[in-house]
């Protein structure tokens, strides 16, 4: 029997026995994350770890005489030890609620339906995974890490809610060095192609090969920029730190607080939503609530919707749209523009090619102001051609500059960024964005 199929067993044993076991005064939401996934972590092109994971967590919410309990224990996937580690947890749990005040802002659980969705991958076969990768990054210094396998998330509660959603997908993130110089890559999907692999990895070498020119040193100041959507993916990371949360809107904590009060603005060339369409994660939230397939977040440069969960809808007295409890994007698309990808330099013109950003960070959060750094292939551009690569720049922007006034174009297509976090377990979610033309994008150091 398949791990999915295992898991969807042993969840619903354990689940149906823990909320069984609820008294009369108590509700409960039960959650399961789990995954089966090989790692394979690559160096100087070779193998240097490899591991897989089987991992199984569930969270219990346990709501009692106005006071709510969360707590999580991972499950072994044996029925009669799980039901005994439910049983213990359930107890603690009541012990906890026993001991908090109440919950002013408390969700009353309910029923928001059923829903089993799965996604069946085409993987690379655990055997076959070094040869795939090792065979045509021969002679190039490869490091990165391949992950791959089933991901699960399941939801109940005692009010007969039952949410299932399960895919197989993989991601090789890696980088390809040259000494000190690096370029940056990722390859990801649910069907590996070896054809699609080594197109990828050959784009990559011949960025590398353009980084072995002599590095150019640039003064600080604005220039012409394009961003590539592994950078515009960077950027628009720091609209899930609380920039669309309805709660941060309210305690004056979010960043695009002058957009939403019509104070700023955006181009009207920009335009992002919530997209669950993408297949990257799941539309129910902890609480099994169902997410509109598609929300509107910023049209044409104008804020529409905050992310906006049940507890602050019902604390501001609002309406909620069934996001997360921390309101932060989990299938964010930036949509596309009519800039075409041959036409991307010659619209360039002269300026700066950047590939990646990272250490980014807010610098006046209430103005929208980041500040971070370029990374690996970045480039300098003359007349539309690539000069040189450049010493590594510090930019410090405001999204209602290089979003706003400045945003000169988008491109006609989108990559898919997705979600590469393995800490503690891998992550569902991800984003798409195209690139981005940008005027007089400023650089500090």
């Amino acid at each position: 029997m398949k791990f999915t199929e295992k898991m969807k067993s042993s969840f619903n044993s354990v689940a149906d026995h823990l909320l069984a076991s609820l008294h009369g005064n108590e509700a409960a939401n039960v959650n399961l994350h789990a995954e089966d996934s090989l790692f394979v972590r690559f160096n100087g092109n070779k193998v240097r770890q490899n591991t897989h994971v089987e991992q199984r967590t569930l969270s219990l919410l346990l709501q009692k005489n106005g006071k709510t309990a969360n707590l999580s224990f991972s499950i072994t996937g044996d029925m009669d030890e799980d039901r005994k580690r439910a049983d213990f947890w359930l107890a603690e749990a009541r012990k906890e609620c026993d001991l908090l005040p109440e919950d002013p802002y408390q969700v009353p659980l309910k029923n928001n339906g059923q829903s089993d969705s799965e996604f069946h991958g085409d993987l690379l076969p655990a055997e076959k995974v070094i040869e795939a990768i090792t065979t045509p990054a021969q002679g190039i210094d490869l490091a990165g890490l391949y992950c791959a396998g089933p991901l699960i998330s399941a939801n109940k509660n005692s009010l007969g809610q039952s949410h299932w959603f399960a895919n197989e997908n993989f991601f090789m993130d890696y980088s390809l060095y040259m000494g000190e110089k690096a370029v940056k890559s990722i390859y990801a999907g649910t069907a590996w192609s070896q054809k699609d692999f080594t197109a990828n990895l050959t784009q990559s070498k011949n960025q590398l090969s353009l980084m072995d020119r002599p590095k150019k040193t640039l003064k600080p100041g604005a220039y012409r920029t394009y961003l590539a959507p592994g950078a515009v993916a960077e950027l628009t990371t720091m609209l899930s730190w609380g920039s669309l949360s309805f709660n941060a809107y309210k305690q004056g904590a979010s960043s695009l607080q002058k957009l939403a009060d019509k104070e700023k603005s955006l181009s009207p060339l920009f335009s992002a939503r919530e997209n669950f369409n993408l297949g990257l994660t799941h539309r129910f939230n902890s609480l099994g609530e169902l997410a509109p397939e598609s929300l509107e977040l910023i049209t044409q440069g104008e804020l529409k919707n905050f992310l906006v969960s049940t507890r602050s809808a019902k604390e501001y007295s609002a309406q909620g749209n069934a996001a997360d409890s921390y309101e932060a994007p989990r299938a964010l698309e930036v949509l596309p523009g009519t800039l075409k990808q041959e036409d991307i330099l010659k619209e360039l013109g002269t300026g700066l090619y950047l590939s990646n950003l990272h250490y980014l960070n807010w610098s006046d959060r209430l103005n929208a102001r980041i500040t971070g750094m370029t990374r690996y292939a970045c480039f300098w551009v003359e007349n539309g051609e690539i000069v040189a690569p450049i010493a590594d720049l510090r930019f410090d922007e405001s999204l209602y500059d290089c979003l706003g006034a400045n945003l000169l174009g988008i491109t006609d297509f989108q990559e898919i960024d997705p979600m590469v976090s393995t800490y503690e377990s891998r992550s569902f979610g991800g984003k798409k964005v195209p690139g981005m033309l940008i005027k007089d994008f400023k650089f500090t150091l």
